[in-house]
């Protein structure tokens, strides 16, 4: 957590919170007047409130049913978006926020939903865990953005469904396997300025019994600015197997390697090369045991490798006597994990109820090469670190319907060798007020387990803490989702995180003769905030979204100084699209964050980032659809970066062509 963020609220702020506040009150009315069923069949073309999602309690269940606070980004939206990367999607889902490492093609980022911190997002690619064991936090940049069939976006802890979630769970579910023996796919490809490039290809069908979907892509740039360069080969496969009617078989695997120029730091006299290979594979079966009672187990093995590489400039600011391309330090994180879940789902007229266990055992071999500065401050020169840990955790939820109102208690418990146990308990109800509102309420608590390095492994001028026990959070939400005409949904929440334990780095807390940094838990984190989201149907082929966030961030560190800091950070999110649904779409996005960072950092983001996004079908005929695309990336040239540093590239357009078959 950095103390070094200061309080700049502003009255601009404020008077939009009321306003949003008011608007709520005035559209979100609890009951409203039924509509005619032609209506409701118009209106379930937009809002599928009976969407299935998964994330919640890990079984498939009606979105207005899920009592948490959920968001979903379809494929569909995705390829409207022209989205290269997962954080480019995530961006635009309200109340996560994406701090992006230059905001170049490919770049790296931090997730934060409502205020978290990184370390805090778990994120899933089919229920496999993506985050690092070193640092917790997860490099979505490796998982290809063609494969993902959709996006789910719970937003406050789903400790009591997944365990270590404090902040919330991103949940990448891929594309499914084909059912027709004549193969169906894409091909796409894209080209931008400076050698930005994107080629993709996809099939999917079924040879035999075996239905299948395979993907391969690559990309590429020289770096839209400061020569941060990005270039990434990604593979993927998934293979199901039915043996019957009720037995089937899934298997997947998958490889990514982004390779990537973090940029000049010009002030450190450094620059840095970052290296990530993602490889995982799976084997997961179904069975249906009776009508309402069916079995799921599956397998993984993932091995994610890290490498960075700090290389001197040589400017002469960090050492007159090193030259430009002696190495400054060279970190590697090596992980591999195997782990496994089992579960029971019984369903019936009033109860969805699952109960099942998690199991796993990762390793992380790390290495810390230091160059002669690092050397000459007392740092070794090779330092290896061999941490591991092992998990296992059982988990209960029962989704009960009674007519308009519905009921989810979940409780999990895990445990672990490096900082113990944890129960996490949670209630979520929802109520549906007439034919067009629904409400929702929920309690939960939950905890982020603290990453390796943290306790075992250290760092550069880190020292482990082998007594730091997991962050802890009680959290409150309640929201109302409303159709409000018959062209509009509206959607409002309200939260309260209250986090305990928070993991703070004291420096020189380890003391002669090294004087490096410790980690502890120490004081309490309280964040506060709201949501708005706001969607119209299509209306003379024009349909347009809005989003607001806002989140208010009081930290108490009991430290010697008893520090207390508040922060706020808000965003917008604003689309507008048109598609006359025959040969052609445009889409025009804005994005905005403010991140409320000190005036050490340089930071600029004073104003919107603007995406525009052109669509033509120039041929169709048969099972072949071919379309030609542009994209102007900001548009309006805006400054939008949290380092000054590494500021974001200018306006930049792409041009590319996708053919279906």
């Amino acid at each position: 957590m950095d103390v070094k963020r200061t309080c700049r609220a502003d009255s601009v702020c404020s008077r939009l919170l009321k306003f949003f506040f008011l608007l709520s009150v005035i559209t979100l009315p609890a009951v409203v007047f039924a509509q005619s069923e032609e209506e409701s069949r118009m209106l379930q073309m937009y809002f599928k409130e009976d969407e299935l999602v998964e994330a919640p309690t890990r079984t498939p269940k009606p979105l207005s049913k899920v009592a948490e606070n959920i968001s979903i980004i379809t494929s569909e939206e995705i390829e409207a978006m022209n989205a290269h990367t997962v954080t480019e999607i995530l961006e635009r889902v309200t109340g996560l926020f994406v701090e992006f490492f230059g905001h170049d093609f490919g770049s790296g980022s931090n997730l934060y939903i409502e205020g978290s911190n990184e370390t805090h997002v778990l994120v899933l690619v089919d229920g496999t865990p993506w985050n690092f064991l070193s640092g917790g936090n997860a490099a979505v940049n490796s998982v290809p953005v063609r494969t993902i069939k959709r996006i789910e976006v719970i937003k406050g802890p789903a400790s009591s469904a997944w365990g270590s979630s404090l902040g919330g769970v991103i949940n990448i579910v891929t594309k499914d396997t084909g059912d027709d023996t004549v193969p169906s796919g894409s091909l796409g490809a894209s080209i931008g300025e400076r050698d930005t490039h994107d080629y993709t290809a996809e099939v999917t069908g079924r040879a035999g019994i075996a239905g299948y979907y395979l993907y391969a892509g690559r990309q590429g740039s020289n770096g839209l600015r400061d020569e941060r360069f990005f270039e990434n080969d990604s593979f993927y496969g998934k293979i199901d197997v039915p043996f019957s009617s009720d037995i089937k078989l899934l298997l997947t695997s998958g490889y990514s390697g982004p390779r990537l120029n973090t940029g000049d730091l010009i002030s450190s006299d450094l620059t840095s090369i970052d290296i990530t290979r993602a490889f995982f594979t799976t084997a997961s079966v179904a069975a249906g045991i009776t009508d309402e009672l069916r079995f799921e187990a599956s397998v993984y093995r993932f091995e994610q490798k890290f490498v960075q590489d700090n290389v001197v400039l040589g400017t002469g600011l960090l050492d007159p006597a090193e030259s430009a391309g002696d190495r400054f330090s060279k970190i590697i994180y090596d992980e591999k994990t195997d782990g496994g879940s089992a579960k029971l789902v019984w369903t019936d007229a009033v109860h969805t109820a699952v109960i099942g266990a998690d199991v796993s055992h990762g390793k992380l071999d790390q290495t810390i090469r230091a160059g002669t500065v690092l050397q000459s401050m007392g740092v070794p020169e090779v330092d290896r670190t061999h941490p591991g840990i092992s998990k296992w955790a059982v988990f209960f939820n029962d989704t009960m319907s009674f007519g308009d109102f519905s009921v989810t208690p979940g409780i999990r418990y895990d445990e672990n060798n490096v900082s113990g146990e944890f129960t996490s308990p949670s209630l979520g109800a929802t109520y549906k007020a007439g034919k067009r509102t629904v409400l929702r309420a929920s309690v939960a608590k939950g905890f982020t387990s603290p990453p390796l390095s943290f306790t075992s492994g250290g760092g550069v001028f880190l020292d482990p803490n082998p007594n730091l026990k997991p962050e802890k959070v009680w959290s409150y939400q309640a929201g109302a989702e409303s159709q409000v005409t018959d062209f509009l949904r509206a959607r409002v929440t309200v939260f309260h995180h209250d986090m305990k334990n928070a993991q703070v780095k004291v420096l020189y807390a380890a003391g002669a003769p090294t004087y490096n940094d410790l980690y502890f838990n120490l004081g309490e984190i309280k964040r506060n905030g709201v949501e708005l989201d706001a969607e119209t149907a299509q209306f003379y082929n024009v349909s347009m979204k809005a989003g607001f966030a806002y989140v208010r961030k009081e930290s108490y560190l009991e430290t010697d100084t008893s520090e207390e800091s508040t922060i706020y950070n808000y965003m917008y999110n604003l689309s507008a699209r048109y598609d006359d649904r025959k040969t052609f779409s445009a889409q025009l996005d804005g994005h905005y964050v403010w991140w409320d960072y000190s005036s050490s950092y340089m930071a600029k983001y004073d104003t919107f980032i603007w995406d525009l996004n052109l669509r033509k079908k120039i041929y169709s005929g048969g099972s072949m659809n071919t379309d030609i695309f542009m994209t102007a990336h900001n548009l309006f040239n805006g400054s939008h970066y949290t380092l000054g540093e590494r500021q974001n590239p200018r306006r930049w357009i792409e041009a590319g062509l996708s053919l279906k078959f």
